[in-house]
């Protein structure tokens, strides 16, 4: 592929296919763009998203949305107590005529897979989904299954109901790109989802914005985003700064500030540069870090909050070049 031909993926096609996508996620939650930009950009990094909000105010709706913008495979798992490691991944059953074992594929063998409530599910079962989601691959008596490409996971939780939950591990936060909360809608979107959504599912009204072709050429156009050397110091830069801060007691992993960078990627493309500069890192920075960072008890108790802190972080690094220089390099 030419240079010529990846600015134009990267410009008026790339621009084009992530448009249709926001316009039909719009259509079904109503003021929520910023929403659901995050989660386009999570779709395009090659991240999984977890949607942690109250009940009601569009989590799984969101996930459905987004899921039905590609004309791929999509399952559900509607996470519960009882759920084992085997209905998620699969189960190999013996086959009496070929006296051999057959593997049954379960519901993460999907191109978009929405795991409802996923802190419903015991420890065992959710760290079913350890390899599925770092490695993109299911393991099942010695013999490994790779995954559809491409593979997304997009799981909702409810933070405030304790009872009957099993907290997500903070290996399996880790494996999330993004941690978003939907929010409460504002006066007038509340007015209009009362008009729109009273007779009608407003998911009946989304069609399929690209196929899976289409969407693995995105995600192979977001690769071809520049970084430069500044940026990348400035990730390290702020993930070091988590881990040596005197208040926090676990900060960002290697592993997160990768995703950071690919969540920036994702950034400056959905935004129409094929170059990343300091505003892209800081603008996800939040979705990727905080359910990734635990404070200390003492922090904890005294009523300080993640936010705040990385806030004060993001503020105090400097970086070496601005957006302009940066962009001359790429």
């Amino acid at each position: 592929m030419t240079t010529q031909q990846q600015d134009l993926t990267l410009g008026a096609d790339f621009h084009d296919a992530c448009q249709r996508i926001l316009d039909a996620i719009d259509g079904v939650l109503d003021g929520k763009q910023s929403v659901a930009r995050t989660a386009l950009t999570v779709l395009l990094a090659q991240g999984h998203l977890l949607l942690e909000d109250v009940p009601g105010v569009g989590k799984t709706l969101l996930a459905k949305a987004l899921a039905k913008t590609i004309d791929g495979d999509i399952k559900r798992i509607q996470f519960t107590p009882d759920l084992l490691p085997s209905d998620v991944t699969g189960v190999s059953i013996y086959n009496q005529d070929t006296h051999s074992f057959d593997f049954r594929t379960g519901p993460v063998f999907a191109n978009i897979v929405i795991g409802d409530e996923i802190n419903r599910a015991s420890a065992k079962t959710q760290s079913a989904l350890l390899e599925c989601m770092e490695e993109r691959q299911v393991s099942i008596d010695s013999v490994t299954h790779p995954l559809p490409d491409p593979f997304m996971v997009i799981a909702t939780q409810n933070p405030i109901e304790l009872e009957g939950t099993f907290p997500l591990p903070e290996a399996q936060r880790d494996r999330f790109m993004a941690r978003i909360s939907v929010g409460y809608p504002d006066r007038q979107a509340e007015m209009d989802m009362l008009e729109s959504h009273q007779s009608t599912n407003p998911l009946d009204r989304v069609s399929p914005a690209l196929n899976t072709g289409e969407l693995r050429a995105l995600i192979d156009a977001v690769k071809t985003v520049h970084v430069s050397e500044p940026i990348k110091e400035y990730i390290v830069s702020i993930g070091r700064a988590t881990r040596e801060h005197p208040d926090v007691n676990l900060g960002a992993s290697p592993r997160s500030l990768l995703q950071l960078l690919r969540a920036a990627k994702a950034t400056a493309a959905v935004s129409g540069r094929n170059y990343v500069v300091p505003d892209d890192v800081k603008s996800i920075a939040h979705d990727v870090l905080v359910h990734r960072i635990v404070l200390d008890r003492k922090t904890k108790f005294s009523g300080r909050r993640v936010d705040s802190l990385l806030d004060s972080i993001l503020a105090s690094i400097p970086v070496k070049a601005d957006g302009r220089d940066v962009a001359a390099g790429s």
